[in-house]
C-alpha cells in the first residue's frame, strides 16, 4: 500500500491500531505496534539493503513517520511495503510541526523520526524536537543503524581511537580557512561533510593548512558509484581537479603529525599547570605559546581556566557562593 503524504499532523491516524505487516525477502512479517514515544530511526545512507530488521519493524508499526522529504522516505517504505503515514518534518516547517507531534505523543501515538539518509540529528533536523519531547516526559528511543560518519571513518584507514566530527564547513573561503586552522589543532582524526561544488576548494584549503597529513575522500558511500581515495592531503589536492564532483562527500583527515609542531591538548595542560605553579599567568602563557605552536588567545583562555581550577583546589571549595 502506498503511503499518502500529508502536510499536517491531524487525527487521521488512530493510536492503538492493529499490528502492521510489511514484506521482506518475499515473506510477510508482522510488526507489533511500538509503545508510545518518539523513535529515532537510522535509515540507509545509500544502499536500501542496509536497513536493519528492527528499523523495519519500527517503521511498519508506528502511527506516523516524520521525515525530511516524503518522496525520499517513500522509496524506502515502498521497497518494504510499509504503509505507515508519512509526514514532513524539516528545517522549514519544524516550528509548526513540533507542537503537532507533541500533541500526538500526548494522545499515546508512536512516531518515528527519520532523516533523508543515516542517523537522525547528525547534521539533520531533530535536536529541538528531541529536547521538547524529553521535556514533556515522553519516551525517546534510538533505533541505530547506518551513519556516513562512522562508515567513512571505518574505511579511511586512519586512526579511529579518537575522532572529531565537524559536519559541514563554512561555505565562504575566509571563514572556511579560519575554521580549518582551528580544527588543525585538535588531536584527533577529523571527519567533515562537503558538497560536490565546493569539495575541490576545500581540499585545496586542507592542503595549505594540513598538507602533511594522510586523508581519505569518500564519495557516494554504499552507493553504486562509491569511490574512496586515500593519500596525503597534498597529493589529493594535486589531483582534485580530476574528481567526480557529483554525489555526497565525507572527508576524513588524520590527527596532527609529530613534525607539525602543534602540541596536544593534554601536553599543553601539563605545561601550563607546571608553569602556573611557579610563574604568573602572563609569563606562563608566553612560555606555552612559544613551545606549543598554538595561538596566544587559545593558550591564554586555557591558562585562566587552569588557574581558576588551581585556586579552587587551594581554597578547598567549589568556588560557588
Amino acid at each position: 500500500m502506498r503511503a499518502k503524504p500529508s502536510s499536517n499532523y491531524g487525527s487521521d491516524t488512530e493510536p492503538g491500531s492493529a499490528n502492521r505487516t510489511f514484506l521482506i525477502g518475499g515473506h510477510i512479517l508482522n510488526a507489533p505496534k511500538p509503545v508510545p514515544g518518539l523513535y529515532l530511526v537510522a535509515t540507509p545512507i545509500g544502499n536500501l539493503g542496509d536497513i536493519t530488521l528492527r528499523a523495519l519493524e519500527t517503521l511498519a508499526g508506528v502511527d506516523i513517520i516524520a521525515c525530511e522529504d516524503t518522496r525520499i522516505t517513500r522509496r524506502l517504505t515502498e521497497r518494504y511495503a510499509i504503509s505507515a503515514e508519512l509526514k514532513p518534518y524539516h528545517e522549514h516547517n519544524a516550528a509548526m510541526a513540533r507542537p503537532k507531534i507533541l500533541e500526538k505523543l500526548a494522545q499515546g501515538a508512536s512516531i518515528a523520526l527519520v532523516s533523508d539518509a543515516g542517523t537522525p540529528l547528525i547534521s539533520d533536523p531533530g535536536f529541538k524536537l528531541v529536547r521538547e519531547v524529553c521535556a514533556a516526559g515522553h519516551a525517546v528511543i534510538a533505533v541505530p543503524g547506518a551513519s556516513s560518519v562512522l562508515t567513512a571513518l571505518a574505511v579511511a584507514a586512519l586512526p579511529t581511537d579518537r575522532f572529531f566530527f565537524e559536519g559541514f564547513l563554512p561555505a565562504k573561503e575566509i571563514a572556511r580557512r579560519t575554521r580549518l586552522t582551528e580544527l588543525a589543532r585538535i588531536d584527533a582524526t577529523l571527519v567533515m561533510f562537503e558538497s560536490g561544488n565546493r569539495v575541490e576548494d576545500t581540499i585545496a584549503d586542507l592542503s595549505d593548512i594540513m598538507g602533511g597529513r594522510d586523508a581519505a575522500i569518500c564519495r557516494e558511500l554504499t552507493k553504486l558509484h562509491e569511490e574512496i581515495k586515500r593519500a596525503p592531503i597534498a597529493e589529493l589536492a594535486k589531483a582534485a581537479d580530476q574528481l567526480e564532483t557529483r554525489g555526497e562527500f565525507v572527508l576524513v583527515v588524520g590527527p596532527p603529525r609529530a613534525d607539525e609542531g602543534i602540541m596536544t591538548q593534554h601536553d599543553l595542560d601539563n605545561l601550563l599547570r607546571s608553569s602556573l605553579s611557579r610563574d604568573s599567568v602572563k609569563d606562563s602563557v608566553a612560555h606555552a605559546v612559544e613551545l606549543s605552536g598554538r595561538p596566544r588567545r587559545e593558550v591564554y583562555a586555557r591558562a585562566l581556566e587552569l588557574a581558576k581550577e588551581a585556586d579552587k583546589e587551594t581554597r578547598g571549595d567549589d568556588g560557588e557562593d
